[in-house]
């Protein structure tokens, strides 16, 4: 059990960490930091935390764990301002969906100290955010990627795990650049098409009949529309290189589809559609297959 948890940042993603910890009875006490001191007063009357801290030294204090599950690009001014405090056995993790930023960030806060840090990314989110979106069991079964450093004690890493793994979580693990470039693909790009276009059809003259006339196919395919748009600023542009072949070769696809739909090409299209259909069905049953395994 870790007896002093903070957590930076108390939205859906840290406050369903901190609930989850308190529920499997790994956490004596946890501690919220972060920039709206109305939210961390919500999160300490919801049960998230046990108490909340506004100077970095009081708040890493006697810490045994930390985790970083604000913005991405807040990461470097977090750990640089914790960094004096830290003790020699605290370990530093985060939950940010980019890692080669991120890692490129605790390098440049921690220096010399930059072993305490192990990199990590739950699978999971929601739509909704701040306190009141925490979930107890928003990790149950999905996937936590941890993308150790060389630095790193596999004590630390295990660690890292073990609080993971209370959560309900189960593990894998990647390189940071093997993550960016797998989350490029199947989840920066898909939230970059759903903001593009909702984005697209609202500013359209009549976006208000379009709207009214969107159904269940539109609300699935937008659904990721409703993130954080200061959280998904910052994994665009911290995963930039990645997202950027990613988008590339979308529009290569893209025009491909066009030029099928300029030629009346029903039999390409159809290709394009069972191919496509097919993948996806795989990959729901393997899904379902895991789920069912994981219990």
């Amino acid at each position: 059990m870790f007896k002093k948890v903070v957590i930076f940042g108390v939205g859906l993603i840290g406050g369903s960490f901190a609930l989850a910890l308190r529920r499997a009875g790994q956490a004596a006490h946890i501690v919220g930091v972060g920039r709206s001191p109305a939210s961390l007063e919500r999160a300490r009357e919801l049960g998230l935390i046990d108490s909340v801290a506004t100077d970095p030294a009081a708040a890493v204090d006697g810490a045994d764990l930390i985790l970083l599950a604000a913005p991405v690009a807040q990461t470097e001014a977090i750990l640089a301002s914790i960094a004096p405090y830290l003790a020699p056995r605290a370990i530093v993790t985060d939950a940010g969906s980019t890692k080669g930023d991120v890692v490129a960030a605790a390098r440049k806060a921690l220096g010399a100290r930059i072993s305490q840090f192990v990199p990590a990314h739950p699978i999971a989110g929601r739509e909704q955010h701040g306190p009141e979106a925490a979930l107890a069991d928003l990790y149950e079964g999905k996937k936590v990627v941890i993308t150790a450093l060389p630095e790193n004690a596999a004590q630390d890493v295990e660690t890292v795990a073990a609080a993971w793994r209370a959560c309900g979580a189960v593990i894998h693990r990647l390189s940071p650049p093997e993550h960016d470039a797998v989350f490029a693909s199947v989840s920066h790009l898909p939230h970059v098409l759903a903001f593009a276009l909702v984005d697209d059809i609202a500013a359209k003259p009549h976006a208000d009949t379009l709207f009214q006339y969107a159904a269940s196919g539109f609300r699935d395919f937008t659904r990721i529309a409703a993130s954080s748009p200061e959280m998904w600023r910052d994994i665009t542009l911290a995963n930039r290189d990645a997202l950027l072949t990613e988008v590339d070769a979308y529009l290569v696809q893209l025009q491909s589809i066009r030029e099928m739909i300029a030629n009346s090409d029903g039999p390409a299209l159809e290709q394009v559609y069972a191919s496509a259909r097919d993948a996806r069905q795989q990959w729901a049953a393997a899904i379902e297959a895991a789920e069912r395994k994981n219990g």
